[in-house]
């Protein structure tokens, strides 16, 4: 295993207000973390990060909903990253799609969100995500000892809200845009999943 050492800069508004002395910073053994402490950690020191707002359709034909907030991709040819991303507007919607329900529960209808047909997959869009991308699974890899997996969806078609990209410059924040993190929300606590040690997990 590779051993790097990572850095988060501190932006002058993040200096802001703060003291001029610094004290003595805080050390974390990561292996003494319960799985729980490391994942609240982890998700917010890296920041911001995208949220993949995914459907899924079981083998019932139920439409699953769930934002999922560790993505990126992979690959450019084929693309491989997530599925819909939703905008400020639908915050709240997302925070509420990641409480837990019952395997017959059909998210998208409980928080009133419309759903348009794929042309390449079964499983449907959001009607009002700005971007949707339509994937097939590539692959699913496990890590560490609470039974996470890195998944993979090769995407086989891209849906843009109309005047979100521009044919000379992309996307808003592709290429050399860069943008500032904002307005922290806090939006009411959502119950956890026990992030457990699992048998069998090597990490």
């Amino acid at each position: 295993m590779r051993e790097v050492s990572v850095q988060h800069r501190r932006s002058a508004a993040d200096n802001r207000g703060s003291a001029t002395t610094v004290g003595t910073p805080m050390f974390l053994d990561a292996g003494a973390l319960s799985p729980e402490a490391s994942y609240r950690l982890s998700s917010g020191s890296v920041v911001p990060r995208p949220i993949a707002w995914i459907t899924t359709v079981s083998a019932d034909g139920v439409i699953h909903l769930a934002p999922f907030s560790c993505v990126t991709f992979v690959s450019n040819k084929p693309p491989l990253p997530g599925v819909n991303i939703g905008d400020a507007p639908q915050m709240r919607a997302i925070h509420d799609s990641s409480a837990g329900h019952a395997s017959g529960v059909r998210e998208t209808e409980l928080l009133g969100l419309g759903t348009r047909p794929c042309r390449t997959v079964r499983v449907p869009r959001l009607a009002d995500a700005p971007l949707s991308m339509e994937c097939r699974l590539e692959r699913v890899s496990a890590f560490g000892q609470t039974g996470a997996e890195f998944i993979v969806g090769a995407v086989m078609a891209f849906h843009l809200r109309d005047g979100l990209a521009h044919a000379e410059s992309g996307l808003p924040h592709g290429g050399p845009n860069y943008t500032a993190l904002g307005e922290i929300v806090t939006l009411r606590g959502m119950p956890q999943t026990p992030q457990a040690v699992m048998n069998g997990c090597d990490g």
